[in-house]
């Protein structure tokens, strides 16, 4: 693995400035033409065949090693977010209003330095890598699905990904095996009133009051009646009355999201949404429209493939510690590929250790330390790597 380790050293700059370019230049989910482009290209000016349009703007590529083996695909995702960027970046985003602030940009860089490096070990390479650069992840119904219908997963064995965390320390590698990320939903409520003038409120069905009082009784949905020991998550993010400073709003919309674990909860927390809805409005007299929409499943890491992964991430150069992480409560629609075949995906701490604060994901002063795009590489490629070696044995005796 040291010749691995090595040649990625010497094209970290190159994966720094590709982050870069990529930050600069943000493409929002399912408008990523240029994007997909850029990777299409860098990969055919390595020889490697290409497929474009995968399922949208999605693009394959694929490296056949001199040795039989087995097909492993590593996964990175390329669209940015509907936010305007806040840094004081020199490559700060061109575009007001779009920005890479999830890591998607790193993730991309990461894995094209990976594909210039392995390009150049094909003699070692025991089996099929796939290069698998998946549009439309931040945007329900995501790019996952429909690049698997398109045959992205066609002939692979296992695959294995990961996500550069803002908020964890750089050097520092988290997996878990089993539920590791949930399933995000959303839902939308319209509640419909009967407006007036400000001064007469007994004439009207405020909408807002009523809307303030489905807040409160949407969170007892988690609070009373999802058991203590089953994650749940109920949030109103958004919630709108506009009018003006003397006339009650008739109408004001709600949204929201869901985010859960177990398929019961999720269908429990779904119905009892509108239960209350429904109640609430019957109370005041007012009628409502409630939408729920699914958006990806809960991520659930294989068993054997996370070990293997996480072993790999040991001993690795700039892999200071790897540890178990808990599951969180934001989607991920690599949990996709995972109902498909066998695969894990982990987190590549990106937090540089001098900065006073590290901005959450989907905030407007996002940003990494580009180091974590070198560890990202090594671990994934060494995970490829060994994986290809010890199971290419099983190739061959399926082959004979």
């Amino acid at each position: 693995m040291e010749q691995l380790f090595s040649k990625l050293d010497a094209v970290f700059d190159e994966m720094v400035n590709i982050r870069q370019h990529l930050h600069q230049h943000p493409e929002l989910s399912f408008k990523e033409e240029k994007t997909a482009a850029y990777i299409a290209n860098f990969h055919k000016e390595l020889g490697h065949d290409v497929r474009t349009n995968v399922g949208g703007n999605g693009v394959l590529a694929y490296l056949k090693g001199e040795k039989p083996g087995p097909t492993v695909a590593i996964r990175a995702d390329f669209d940015a977010l509907p936010i305007h960027e806040q840094t004081d970046v020199p490559f700060k985003s061109v575009y007001d209003g779009v920005m890479h602030a999830c890591g998607h940009d790193g993730h991309t860089a990461a894995l094209l330095g990976l594909a210039k490096v392995l390009n150049g070990m094909n003699s070692e390479i025991e089996g099929t890598i796939v290069f698998l650069h998946q549009h439309a992840e931040e945007l329900p119904p995501g790019g996952a699905i429909s690049m698997i219908e398109d045959g992205c997963l066609d002939d692979v064995d296992v695959i294995f990904g990961t996500h550069l965390q803002a908020q964890m320390p750089l050097g520092e590698i988290g997996y878990r095996s089993g539920a590791l990320q949930a399933a995000p939903d959303r839902f939308d409520i319209t509640i419909q009133g009967e407006g007036g003038h400000g001064a007469y409120p007994h004439n009207t069905k405020d909408s807002i009051v009523i809307g303030g009082q489905l807040i409160n009784n949407l969170q007892q949905i988690v609070s009373r009646r999802v058991d203590p020991l089953d994650s749940a998550v109920v949030s109103i993010c958004n919630f709108e009355a506009k009018n003006s400073y003397n006339v009650i709003a008739d109408t004001a919309e709600l949204t929201g999201t869901v985010r859960t674990f177990k398929e019961e909860t999720r269908t429990f927390i779904e119905k009892e949404i509108e239960e209350v809805i429904k109640g609430t409005c019957q109370v005041s007299g007012a009628n409502y429209q409630y939408t729920y929409t699914r958006g990806y499943p809960t991520l659930v890491n294989h068993e054997e493939e996370t070990t293997f992964a996480a072993e790999a991430a040991q001993n690795v150069p700039g892999v200071e510690k790897v540890t178990e992480t808990p599951p969180i409560m934001g989607g991920e629609d690599y949990a996709f590929y995972l109902q498909y075949v066998k695969g894990t995906f982990f987190f590549t701490g990106a937090k540089n250790p001098e900065w006073e604060k590290a901005y959450p994901h989907h905030h407007p002063k996002f940003d990494i330390d580009e180091r974590a795009l070198l560890t990202a590489a090594k671990v994934l490629g060494k995970t490829a790597l060994l994986y290809m070696e010890e199971h290419s044995s099983d190739s061959l005796n399926e082959a004979g």
